[in-house]
């Protein structure tokens, strides 16, 4: 069975947010899941109206960031 990312072709991170507590984190995720689009589309533009590539320059990171 195929991935949501590859069944979709998705490509780029443009949205995403950041937590400690794994619990909260699929709360959210559900809560984001039953939304419209339009709704999820607004979401996505208040913080990124560009819909830029988040991720775009994860690989090019100082490697002293990483862990060892």
């Amino acid at each position: 069975m195929k991935g949501f990312t590859a069944k979709y072709n998705v490509t780029e991170l443009v949205y995403y947010e950041v937590t400690d507590d794994p619990i909260a984190a699929i709360t959210r995720e559900k809560q984001l899941k039953r939304w419209l689009r339009a709704r999820k589309i607004a979401l996505v533009e208040s913080v990124n109206p560009n819909w830029e590539d988040l991720a775009a320059d994860w690989g090019s990171r100082d490697s002293s960031l990483r862990s060892k």
